[in-house]
């Protein structure tokens, strides 16, 4: 028997639906817009024609980026960064998470509360700065060059992902890892094979966090990375070509920029910052929708303590 729907119940579904809606519409929208002005004409993208479909199409632009080795060469670099700096990250994360979960631990609270701490007062960018200096510093002395090796290690920590590791693991029955060390597991088949494989969901999703920032991670790149173009990430290229070729930065006068481009091509420099973005998360978008079944259960998980 259908159960009958109250007014109130009614109203509050229709304005939670319709805000929902609202809410995916406005989050969608600036991917179109790119998509948009991506492949519309120049005079369509400079004289602010285009609001949601594109105007005169044109691919030009979008060809553009697709023959730019330099472009390439970067969005290589941030593949690297993305990668290796998750798995770096993730993997001292997990052990982290796994020694602090351990009621065995000496001085556990107060390693706990440490971590905490960070959170609540940050130590600034000059703190960072010298520590990634610092960094690159050891790694010139062993020989190491090339500074994406920096924002690999020395960007790793985050204290939000190491408790929710850990909650993670404090939630995993005790009787489950007493009946491993009693079949003769070591520690760290303890947490290969019990704790990893029962934490995959909160494991997933910190290894989300962890790769969106690394892809999206600009500020300290474009920091650290001032000597070495070769070495950026697409994010800091995308930025610098902003500033070089487009009125969006302010670093020159509309009509300067604007006639210089128009005399070496038809389409507009602001359609290839775009078509670069839409390249950018391109990555994101196709990976998000395997983990997102991991998502809100790995927060849960990972979220409350009990």
């Amino acid at each position: 028997m259908k159960r009958k729907i109250e007014t109130s119940e009614l109203i509050f579904k229709i304005v939670a639906y319709f805000i929902l809606i609202v809410f995916a519409l406005l989050c969608v929208y600036p991917l179109i817009y790119a998509l948009s002005s991506a492949f519309s004409s120049s005079s369509a993208v400079d004289g602010g024609k285009v609001v949601l479909w594109p105007v005169d199409v044109q691919g030009e632009a979008f060809l553009s980026v697709l023959q730019n080795n330099m472009f390439w060469l970067n969005y290589s670099n941030t593949l690297f960064v993305t990668f290796f700096g998750t798995v770096w990250a993730l993997g001292y994360s997990i052990l982290g998470a796994y020694a602090l979960s351990k009621k065995r631990l000496m001085g556990r609270r107060g390693w706990n509360f440490f971590l905490v701490f960070t959170m609540w007062f940050s130590a600034g960018i000059i703190p960072q700065l010298t520590n990634y200096q610092n960094t690159i510093g050891i790694f010139n002395s062993i020989g190491i060059s090339d500074l994406k090796w920096t924002v690999v290690l020395a960007m790793g920590m985050n204290a939000t992902n190491i408790i929710l590791l850990r909650n993670s693991f404090e939630g995993i029955p005790s009787e489950i890892e007493e009946a491993a060390r009693i079949d003769g597991a070591t520690e760290m088949q303890v947490l290969t094979k019990v704790y990893i494989p029962m934490s995959k969901a909160t494991i997933a999703t910190v290894a989300l966090f962890f790769g969106i920032s690394r892809w999206n991670g600009y500020f300290w790149s474009y920091k650290v990375m001032t000597t070495q173009p070769y070495s950026w990430p697409i994010q800091v290229y995308i930025r610098d070509y902003i500033d070089k070729y487009t009125i969006i930065s302010g670093k020159g006068t509309e009509t300067e920029i604007i006639e210089g481009w128009s005399n070496l091509y038809s389409y507009s420099a602001v359609s290839v910052v775009y078509s670069m973005v839409v390249c950018a998360v391109i990555p994101i978008l196709a990976i998000y929708p395997f983990i997102q079944k991991y998502f809100a259960k790995g927060v849960n998980m990972g979220g409350v303590k009990e």
